[in-house]
């Protein structure tokens, strides 16, 4: 059993405000539609502004979470410039998207639930489940 939820976010390029509503709904089904190549990874949250996203995203330990976020970032670039292609107006001299990086943290759970969880193992039910809020 796993807890292995992150809070990402990454910018586009030079901050330009690329990510109107149009160009942000095809991002979204971009992004699930790799994700689903992913067994496992699910996508709790997505959130954007006019120049960088924020997703919150369950990722299994089976995965590197910076591969996830390479071949997100990376496909969802490749798929975007070829659907709206003013974007070879705004990167004229680049074939980019995405600004290198992202900020990553990770999504945690109430610590006293921990605590309960841990104090209370073996004096109850061998079933017991930790409730996760």
């Amino acid at each position: 059993m796993y807890h292995a939820e992150y809070h990402i976010c990454w910018i586009a390029k030079y901050r330009r405000r690329i990510l109107n509503p149009g160009v942000a709904s095809y991002t979204e089904k971009v992004i699930r539609k790799v994700l689903r190549s992913m067994p496992g990874v699910v996508l709790h949250e997505i959130g954007f502004d006019q120049d960088h996203l924020h997703l919150v995203v369950d990722i299994p330990p089976k995965y590197a979470v910076c591969d996830v976020i390479a071949q997100l970032k990376s496909q969802s670039a490749s798929q975007i410039r070829k659907k709206f292609l003013w974007l070879a107006k705004v990167y004229w001299k680049e074939n980019v998207v995405w600004s290198p990086g992202y900020f990553l943290s990770t999504v945690g759970v109430n610590e006293d639930i921990i605590r309960k969880y841990v104090e209370y193992q073996g004096r109850q039910d061998s079933g017991q489940q930790l409730e996760l809020l």
